[in-house]
């Protein structure tokens, strides 16, 4: 079994956890220990929030994506080490360096310093993405979605600016802000030059399955999607292509979605996403849509949108709501194969 996620985040390292686990307990493998599965998982990581910042090169979705499944994330926090400390942190701020709202804990210094030494060599994103994936057994393949640097920037609306708008890094809106200021567009830098990293378009068309996992879909989906090719491998691969949605109830899983969807005009609901995924057969990206039990009565719309939907509870607690959570997507994917 081939599995391939598109995913960002921290609501995607949850939901990759829990196929990752979900994938031992189908398909077991008879060597390597438990936990350990036949499945081949390749996740197909947002690049969008990147930043050069201090000097380093940050790739916070990735590092996300790394230290959830090698387990040596802060579960706390959500995001970051566990057991980390801040003192290079302070000691920058002491010297002007960085943004001062914008804390790099010291273990994760240590990763940005390592990839950005390997950037400097002349390593590719996804050739450092790989070195760094051999620290741990992860389970699974990462790879960023392009090798180029394609950060978002964020046109918001500023009456103390010049025109009443002006423009900043995603980094600088989401945390600094906290998503404060009202979100007119989203931008990829170098976008049209932008190819997907080696490896991508094959995982999506090799794939027995495709996965979207509940990350964001205006700044993590949409990112991976805009990237020239990869939107196109989705419209041909032969594997069925499932979305799990990020909104329950009408309310973000985590986040800020809900600033994020009202600048590309989409209702932050279940269905609402799910429609602006789009049936695969009438040009969009999926073929099925999984939303959460509160959400039931958006079935039928989505059906008759061309979408094959199903609904499961979709909050994930621990391993195991989690794991439950990939199990209903891949059987969803099953129920839109057969369709």
């Amino acid at each position: 079994m081939r599995i391939t996620v598109l995913a960002g985040g921290v609501g995607g390292s949850k939901f990759v956890r829990g196929v990752r686990e979900e994938a031992a307990r189908r398909w077991p493998a008879s060597e390597g220990g438990a936990g350990a599965s036949e499945a081949e998982i390749t996740v197909v990581v947002n690049t969008g929030d990147d930043i050069w910042l201090s000097g380093v090169r940050l790739m916070p979705d990735f590092d996300s994506l790394l230290y959830s499944l090698a387990g040596v994330n802060d579960t706390e926090r959500g995001w970051g080490r566990a057991g980390e400390s801040e003192r290079v942190s302070a000691e920058l701020r002491e010297w002007g360096v960085g943004w001062p709202w914008f804390t790099l804990g010291d273990l994760d210094l240590g990763t940005h310093l390592a990839r950005t030494s390997w950037l400097r060599e002349g390593l590719t994103p996804s050739q450092v993405g790989e070195r760094l994936q051999r620290r741990w057994p992860l389970g699974v393949r990462l790879i960023p979605a392009t090798d180029t640097e394609v950060d978002t920037w964020v046109r918001v609306a500023d009456p103390e600016a010049p025109g009443g708008e002006r423009e900043m890094h995603f980094q600088e809106w989401w945390t600094r802000h906290r998503a404060a200021l009202p979100a007119l567009a989203f931008t990829q830098r170098n976008l049209a030059d932008a190819r997907p990293a080696p490896g991508v378009a094959e995982a999506i068309a090799d794939a027995d399955v495709v996965l979207v996992a509940p990350s964001n879909p205006v700044v993590s989906i949409g990112t991976i999607v805009a990237v020239p090719g990869i939107r196109e491998a989705l419209a041909a691969t032969a594997a069925p292509v499932v979305g799990v949605s990020p909104i329950i109830g009408g309310k973000v899983v985590r986040g800020m979605a809900d600033a994020c969807l009202p600048a590309i005009g989409v209702e932050t609901s279940a269905e609402g996403v799910g429609r602006h995924y789009g049936a695969r057969g009438a040009g969009g990206l999926i073929d099925g849509w999984l939303v959460d039990e509160s959400d039931a009565s958006a079935l039928a719309a989505l059906e008759s949108a061309g979408l094959v939907a199903a609904a499961a509870p979709l909050w994930m607690r621990d391993l195991d709501t989690s794991a439950a959570l990939a199990g209903a997507a891949l059987d969803l994917a099953t129920a839109a194969r057969r369709r």
